[in-house]
């Protein structure tokens, strides 16, 4: 069994910092230790963290690694490569694949394949259609972490739009349901009105005016409505509005929520401002929006109204971007650098290290109630980050992992770097290198807690 001592390093876990050390072994945390370890411990290998902060791996509830059918653009493999480079140690992808992942066998086919590519830990959604509740009803609660719903435009049928499915979907689950929120007769509406006054080629800066903030809080508004109605669970997905802030809750703790909610890290770094600057790399749906949207999301991480922070890593690649705000693809690469970014951020005093450990670690683990992982805590898988919060660097493509080549933070300067992260007790990334050899494992849910 291997065994691995991280000492002298500023442990960031549960609302508190403090100078510690932690025991690995085998794949589970053994001891976490304030201040040395004892000297009697008799380990493989001491790791020397001085300086360091060590943080519980990030857990993004929220990605796409386009495989099957889309590894043009990025895969398991890629892209989980990508996420440990960026402290992110376990993922939860989503169902709008070719084909998409709305039967049994096609979900059996992503648990074999990650097994076999993941450097990180793995889960997948099940996604809903208006044809799928069979399906639904046979999942293993215990090896999905949730149903995913789109209720703004999709591709294929992965639309949800039937009054009697999303009553019979969210009467009938019996699981957390996930979903994009964006109305989908506003979209259009919107996109006649603006193409009436200005033509088909209308430039990125239209496209928070088509998907608007009346559009998202439409369809989260009337989601909510149905989930308290019928007594579901429901997660929405990378909130973009202050208006939607006001469908959450921040009285209750998370495992007493029927109701929680998710932003994402390019929704707190960036607004509609930067379109100018950064065209359709920034383009995502839900849109980038106001500045006074951001202040307002970056607020409701630290007050709690919002539970979890995420990524919706969407990998295109670059000539997949071009065109107007009607043609150019939306989604972007975003899980090497989700961390980091964040961590910028408390630097600048926006977040504290422990409101981001909170909502990128902790939060997620109780929320979709994993098994044993979120905290560094004994007998908790060892999925560990060390960062070197001293280490400036500038984000180029020559430090890219993403398999689309690019990144829309390309050229900002960053303050923290990942310098070791750790699957289930394995070195998975050191210092630039990731170790091909590691494989995550499945996550596991419980379901006694339901």
């Amino acid at each position: 069994m291997n065994s691995v001592l991280i000492q002298n390093a500023k442990i960031i876990n549960e609302n508190r910092s403090f100078l510690g050390s932690v025991l690995v072994e085998g794949d589970k945390i053994a001891a976490v230790y304030e201040g040395g370890a004892p000297e009697s411990l008799s380990v493989a290998q001491v790791i020397d963290a001085t300086g360091k902060l060590l943080l519980p791996g990030a857990i993004d509830d929220q990605v796409h690694f386009r495989e099957p059918g889309l590894t043009h653009k990025g895969d398991i493999a890629s892209e989980s490569r990508a996420a440990v480079a960026g402290g992110v140690t376990t993922f939860m992808d989503m169902p709008n694949t070719k084909p998409q992942t709305t039967t049994l066998a096609d979900l059996e086919w992503k648990f074999q394949r990650a097994a076999e590519t993941s450097a990180a830990n793995y889960s997948f959604f099940f996604g809903g259609t208006n044809e799928n509740i069979n399906e639904i009803r046979c999942l293993d609660r215990s090896r999905v972490p949730g149903l995913k719903l789109f209720l703004g435009s999709s591709t294929g049928n992965m639309l949800v739009d039937q009054k009697d499915s999303l009553e019979r979907i969210f009467g009938e689950a019996g699981m957390l349901i996930a979903i994009h929120a964006e109305k989908e007769e506003i979209i259009k509406q919107n996109k006649v009105y603006y193409t009436n006054l200005y033509g088909n080629d209308l430039d990125i800066s239209f496209h928070s005016k088509i998907r608007s903030a009346e559009a998202c809080y439409a369809s989260s508004s009337e989601a909510v409505e149905l989930a308290t109605r019928l007594n579901s669970r429901l997660h929405i997905l990378h909130l973009s509005t202050a208006k939607e802030l006001t469908l959450l809750n921040n009285t209750l703790p998370l495992k007493q929520k029927k109701i929680t909610g998710e932003v994402c890290v390019h929704h707190l770094w960036f607004h509609e401002g930067d379109y100018e600057r950064l065209g359709n790399r920034i383009k995502w749906n839900p849109s980038i929006k106001t500045l006074a949207d951001r202040t307002a999301l970056r607020e409701a991480v630290k007050t709690n109204l919002i539970d979890i922070v995420a990524t919706d890593h969407a990998p295109h690649l670059l000539s997949e971007k071009e065109g107007n705000c009607l043609t150019a693809a939306s989604g972007g690469p975003f899980v090497q650098h989700s961390l980091l970014a964040m961590l910028e951020l408390a630097k600048d005093g926006y977040f504290t290290y422990e409101k981001v450990v909170e909502k990128m670690a902790h939060m997620p683990a109780e929320l979709f109630r994993i098994d044993r992982r979120g905290y560094i805590r004994p007998g908790y898988y060892a999925d560990l980050v060390l960062i070197d919060p001293q280490q400036t660097w500038i984000v180029t493509k020559d430090n890219l992992l993403y398999k689309c080549g690019w990144s829309p933070i390309e050229g900002e300067v960053l303050h923290h770097a990942v310098w070791k992260t750790f699957v289930n007790g394995l070195l998975a990334y050191d210092n630039g290198f990731v170790n091909n050899e590691i494989h995550g494992m499945e996550v596991k849910y419980k379901i006694d807690e339901e």
